[in-house]
């Protein structure tokens, strides 16, 4: 089995991305609505992790239509229709990885990723999450919408399964290839208080698209 790098597997999809996403992925219809209703009231600064083409912006736009938005992805044909959809918002788009950009320091009320964490191990997610953290203005709160499973067997499965196929392709450690790593949900909350949140909580579960809510 062969195994596409993030960029190219997102942007060979980019033109049923939104389709696929609201119309095959139980619970990410409903994720998007909640992910904006989770939004604590007079948030101005957002960040986007993994924005990708503005699903979830869609419905944060209904509430509130003055954000001010900063989206980093990697795939820059998802952003190139992000740009097209909202052309006179106010957002700023980062054609980058989220684990190299700069956050910046107190500078966001919150910060938000939807089905974009789940391709990453442990390690890579807390020193994210901290990064996250650092962003995060005092009383602000990270919203992730993700993939996760309930047993661990189901965990190991998929990063086992990770692990032989980037040997098999002589992939080496640090590129992003994409293939679905899914945390379970207690060790999902783990690696936010590793990361330094102290108030954690899962939120919402369709499927098995879960939302997370951990607060600075």
């Amino acid at each position: 089995m062969k195994i596409e790098k993030m960029s190219d597997f997102f942007t060979a999809r980019v033109n049923g991305y939104d389709d696929h996403m609201l119309n095959d992925v139980e619970g990410c219809k409903e994720g998007y609505i909640r992910m904006a209703e989770l939004l604590p009231q007079g948030v101005s600064q957002l960040l986007d992790l993994g924005c990708g083409t503005g699903l979830e912006l869609d419905e944060i736009f209904k509430r509130f239509p003055s954000i001010h938005v900063t989206g980093v992805d990697l795939t820059k044909a998802m952003l190139d229709q992000l740009k097209q959809k909202y052309p006179d918002k106010n957002m700023v788009l980062i054609n980058e990885s989220y684990f190299d950009y700069d956050f910046g320091a107190c500078k966001y009320n919150a910060v938000v990723s939807f089905q974009t964490m789940h391709h990453f191990s442990h390690e890579d997610k807390i020193k994210l999450y901290s990064k996250i953290l650092t962003a995060l203005k005092e009383g602000g709160q990270y919203i992730e919408c993700d993939y996760m499973v309930e047993k661990q067997e189901e965990e190991d499965f998929y990063f086992n399964e990770n692990k032989r196929l980037r040997n098999e392709n002589g992939i080496k450690d640090g590129e992003f290839y994409h293939y679905d790593t899914p945390c379970t949900i207690s060790n999902q909350i783990d690696l936010f208080l590793k990361a330094g949140f102290q108030n954690v909580k899962m939120i919402w579960r369709e499927g098995n698209t879960t939302i997370i809510i951990a607060q600075k």
